[in-house]
């Protein structure tokens, strides 16, 4: 397993992580995500740990805080051993002070995230969504006191807009606040939109990214192609309206490019999409997600070879979309090219 620093930070990260969203799932999203046990779990985290994969991400709101329970429970007498990541900021319920990143609402959702994992400490504390109600130098106040009291040790964000981190990281320098050394966020061949401007960003900023959904919301299994129905299995029929939005013929493009390579290669199509994720700039870690033994040894099997120069230009080329404004200029005119060089 290849290990990154995460960011501009010295904390080291695998580069395929785990996500524990398919833990103890319930409701109409994470229910179809998967259900797993603690001993179910358990029998993962040994796998992942065998391989390599030490970081395991969850989040307060994932079947309402029992992923954080069943994740805590599979690790249970080997914390030294593992990273663990939780994201807190969304609502679990519907009072005033059950979402968002208030002082009172961050240590509290910290206090509980660490009492369901059983541990004393997180090692990567991330903000699921930006709060615009709340004072960011209040919130990354609160961070700093946390991080003093031990109870966290590296602060990320997710889903946040590029201004939204950007003047984050301004303030935090300002007042010598925790900077954000991480940015969870989509990003797949079928999702192109981090490199616009989050990418550049990170870069410049020293922000790595942990992406999530990294196989487009299972659209990039190799069980859709053109001209074929859905699969009967295919979560998609209960989870397509909670996920990114996909262009099907784009989708379709991509796919095809990716048998063409599986073919080539003797690797599965989603083995190749991940590679491909990992070869990007700024990327830190790929977090993949599995519902049993099977798919998450499929998953690790993205790891240990390379993608030709040729194949990644051919998945380049399929996945191309035209950038929004004010990015495409950047990309389609010399003068601005010359000023500004594309990452990718």
């Amino acid at each position: 397993m290849e290990y990154r620093n995460l960011g501009a930070s010295g904390l080291r990260v695998p580069v395929l992580s785990f996500g524990a969203g398919t833990f103890a799932g319930s409701g109409p999203l994470f229910g179809a995500w998967g259900n797993t046990n603690a001993a179910e779990a358990r029998r993962l985290i040994d796998i992942s740990l065998e391989a390599g994969v030490n970081l395991f991400d969850t989040a307060d709101v994932y079947s309402g805080g029992a992923s954080e329970e069943v994740l805590g429970q599979a690790i249970a007498g080997r914390r030294d051993a593992v990273l663990v990541s939780t994201k807190i900021a969304l609502p679990m319920g519907d009072g005033p002070g059950e979402w968002g990143t208030s002082r009172s609402r961050l240590i509290r959702s910290t206090e509980e995230a660490l009492k369901r994992l059983g541990t004393d400490y997180i090692d990567l504390l991330q903000l699921h969504a930006f709060d615009a109600s709340t004072p960011i130098e209040e919130v990354l106040a609160t961070l700093a006191g946390l991080i003093a009291a031990g109870k966290i040790r590296y602060v990320g964000v997710s889903n946040f807009a590029g201004w939204e981190l950007m003047k984050s990281l301004g303030i935090a320098e300002r007042h010598g606040y925790p900077r954000y050394v991480a940015h969870q966020v989509y990003y797949s061949l079928a999702g192109r939109d981090y490199e616009w401007e989050l990418m550049p960003l990170a870069a410049d900023q020293g922000v790595g990214a942990l992406v999530w959904s990294p196989l487009a919301w299972g659209r990039l299994t190799g069980k859709i192609r053109r001209g074929h129905p859905l699969p009967e299995s295919s979560r998609l029929h209960q989870t397509a309206e909670y996920g990114p939005p996909v262009d099907e013929e784009k989708l379709y493009d991509i796919v095809e490019a990716l048998f063409e390579i599986s073919e080539e290669t003797g690797k599965t199509v989603p083995q190749i999409a991940l590679n491909w994720l990992i070869g990007r700039p700024t990327v830190s870690s790929v977090i993949i997600g599995a519902r049993n033994e099977e798919q998450l040894r499929q998953n690790l099997g993205a790891v240990g070879w390379s993608l030709s120069k040729q194949q990644v230009e051919k998945l380049d080329k399929a996945s191309a979309v035209t950038a929004a404004y004010p990015y495409f200029p950047y990309r389609r005119q010399e003068g601005f090219a010359r000023l500004n060089p594309p990452l990718v």
